[in-house]
This record gives C-alpha cells, sequence and structure tokens, in this order.
C-alpha cells in the first residue's frame, strides 16, 4: 500500500507521532463536542426552536466534515504538519467564545470556524497514522486514535455541563498548547510527487466501493447525530436535564471501545462482515434506546452498548477507503470521516424540523429507521 511517508526525526518515532496525532483528535474532538450539550440553553438565550438549533449543527457539519476532503487533498500537496497542528487551535478558538456572541448569527460564525479547524484537523491527522503504522496493524492503530477523538467526544459534554457555556472560555488554553506540541513533534511529509491532480482525478477516487461505504457512513452518521443533538431536548422535557452531559458521555465513550473492537475485528475478519454485523445489531438496540429513560437501571448500560456498537463502524470504513485508495490516503479519509459526517449534519436539518413538529423520539426513530439501505450498502 503506497501510503504517503513522513520525514522520521531523531526526537519522533513512528509511535511517538501516532500518540500526539491522538492526543490532537482527543483535544480537537473534545472541544468540537462541546456544541450539543448546550443547545437547550442556546435555544433559551436566543429565543429559537429546535429547527434553528439544528441549523448550528449543520453549519459544524457543513464547515468541519463536508469540506475535509479538500483539506485532504492540500494535505496530498503540502507538508501537513502545519495543518495537523493548526487544526485544533481554530477549533478551541470558535468554541471557547460562543457564550459570548452578542447574536445568533455570530454565533454561527464562530461555530463555522471551530467546523474549519475540525476540518483541517482530521484528514491530516488520519494521515499520519496511516503513514506510521505497519500493514498487519493498521486497523488497530486507526482504530486507537478513533478511540482519541470519541474518547474527547465523551469529555466534552460533562465539561459543558460542569462549568456551562460562559466558563468555557477558560479552556482556551489547552488548544493553543496542543497546537503547538503538534507542530514541534510531527515530523515533515514528502508532497504528493507528479502533476497536481484536478477535481476529475478525485472524483475518480469516489467511484466503486467507497461510493457504497460512504452511502453507509452518512445514514450511520445521521442516526448517531440526531440522537446527540435531540436527547438533550426529550430529557429537559422530562426534567431530567441534569443526565443530558452524563448520557452523551457514556454514549461517546463507548464508542472508542467500539471503534477498537471493530478495528481489530476487522484485521481478522474482515471490513465488510464488520461492518455489515455491527449495523444489524445496531437497529434494534437504539430503538430501545430512544424509549429509555435515565430513570430505568438499563439506561446507561444501554446507552454504552449502543454507543460501542454504532462507532465500530468509523475506524473500519475509513481504513477499507484507505485501501481501496492507497494514493490518496487523504482524500479517502476525509470521504469517510468528514464528508459522510458532514452529509449526515445536513440532512439533521430536516430532521430537527420534524422534531419541531413530532417531538424528539419520533424524529429519532426516523433516523435509525435510515440504517436499514445502509446494511445492503
Amino acid at each position: 500500500m503506497n501510503i504517503p511517508t513522513v520525514r522520521q526525526t531523531a526526537l519522533a518515532s513512528g509511535g511517538t507521532i501516532i500518540t500526539v496525532v491522538t492526543l490532537g483528535h482527543f483535544i480537537n474532538d473534545g472541544f468540537a463536542s462541546l456544541l450539543t450539550p448546550l443547545l437547550p440553553q442556546i435555544r433559551e438565550q436566543y429565543g429559537i426552536d429546535i429547527g434553528q438549533t439544528a441549523l448550528l449543527v449543520a453549519i459544524m457539519s457543513l464547515v468541519g466534515s463536508v469540506f475535509q476532503p479538500v483539506w485532504g487533498m492540500v494535505g496530498d500537496r503540502i507538508d501537513r504538519r502545519f495543518l495537523a497542528a493548526i487544526g485544533p487551535v481554530l477549533t478551541s478558538l470558535g468554541m471557547v467564545f460562543i457564550g459570548f456572541a452578542p447574536n445568533f448569527w455570530l454565533l454561527g460564525v464562530l461555530v463555522a470556524i471551530a467546523g474549519i479547524g475540525s476540518a483541517i484537523f482530521h484528514p491530516n491527522a488520519a494521515s499520519y497514522v496511516a503513514a506510521n503504522s505497519s500493514p498487519e496493524k493498521r486497523g488497530l492503530f486507526a482504530s486507537l486514535f478513533s478511540a482519541g477523538g470519541t474518547a474527547g467526544l465523551a469529555l466534552g459534554p460533562v465539561v459543558a455541563q460542569l462549568i456551562g457555556i460562559r466558563g468555557l472560555i477558560w479552556l482556551l488554553p489547552i488548544g493553543l498548547l496542543m497546537g503547538a506540541t503538534s507542530y514541534l513533534i510531527t515530523p515533515a511529509t514528502h508532497r504528493a510527487s507528479g502533476p497536481m491532480k484536478g477535481l476529475a482525478d478525485y472524483r475518480e477516487t469516489f467511484n466503486g466501493p467507497i461510493r457504497a461505504l460512504w452511502g453507509m457512513s452518512v445514514l450511520r452518521s445521521l442516526s448517531t447525530v440526531s440522537y446527540a443533538s435531540l436527547i438533550g431536548f426529550q430529557l429537559k422535557s422530562q426534567g431530567l436535564e441534569v443526565h443530558i452531559g452524563w448520557t452523551l458521555a457514556t454514549f461517546n465513550l463507548a464508542s472508542s471501545v467500539g471503534g477498537i473492537i471493530g478495528g481489530q475485528l476487522s484485521d481478522r475478519l474482515g471490513r465488510t462482515r464488520v461492518l455489515r454485523s455491527s449495523v444489524l445489531g445496531l437497529i434494534p438496540l437504539f430503538v430501545a434506546l430512544v424509549y429509555s429513560s435515565p430513570t430505568n437501571w438499563w439506561f446507561y448500560p444501554l446507552a454504552f452498548v449502543v454507543g460501542g456498537i454504532a462507532n465500530a463502524t468509523i475506524p473500519v470504513a475509513v481504513v477499507a477507503a484507505q485501501e481501496f485508495a492507497p494514493n490518496n490516503v487523504s482524500t479517502a479519509s476525509a470521504m469517510m470521516m468528514g464528508f459522510s459526517w458532514g452529509t449526515a449534519g445536513v440532512l439533521f436539518l430536516a430532521v430537527g424540523k420534524l422534531a419541531d413538529y413530532t417531538g424528539p423520539i419520533p424524529a429519532m426513530l426516523f433516523s435509525i429507521a435510515m440504517l436499514i439501505p445502509s446494511v445492503w450498502l
């Protein structure tokens, strides 16, 4: 597999590089995850409906995910060390100031800045993992990298609940320090050789199996984005808003475990088998979770199981795409992570508007039903 190489330095072994970008994934996604648990507060502060809060989710997804392939293309052509470092910095800058936005539209601009940082970071950091992993352990290291991000997704909602929207400003030094550390430790990368590829060349990457992988990832992401964005409104309507942060933390923490297990199983059993079985097992359990409440003893264990299964497919799909497009690893990674997540975020606009008319539960069930065709894909 022709993975873009890096110029190793005496201070940065392959394991050190993977560790640093995985920590960067933890920090970046931790900041990005601050948005969804604060949506009920944002709704009250700005006097908007659920559909309008869905616009913020769509902005984060569109800017932070759909455009990841573009930054993947850039990372294939230039030294991606700067890109991997600046990502967490921009994500933190955008998110920590959302409590001080004077109006809803400036809030949207701040969310967009955070999205840009996330879009820059993901494909270029993932390429460092691919470049420094042995082929027989590529699924494992990709899942560990994914686990770093999902651990950040788990911690972010708890932090948001503990310190509040205006307390986020105190987290800014963490993002700045992570960017500096990443730039100092990760090595410079070789630029891709040959003539500059055009959009037609990258559209070719999207053909064949990667297109089906992308479709599966979009539908899976829609179910998890919808649950993460709407569960807060459901719990608040039941007087259980104290459980919002812990519910999302449990769901996302399990994603780390599920991703690691899924990556290891895919190395042994094959990518497609793991993808299909994960989605099949997810559907009935996800429905049961939507109808459960934190007052039920099984709620948190079930949230953990569903979160683990739902995200077991992420590193598997990323590695499969990288193997189908060995000469465009950053771009293929971005299609599975960013382009699929971003498309799901934009589709969530419709789900959010549906929630205004039907309530959160029917809207979440609609998104879960969209998992059925992903089994075939």
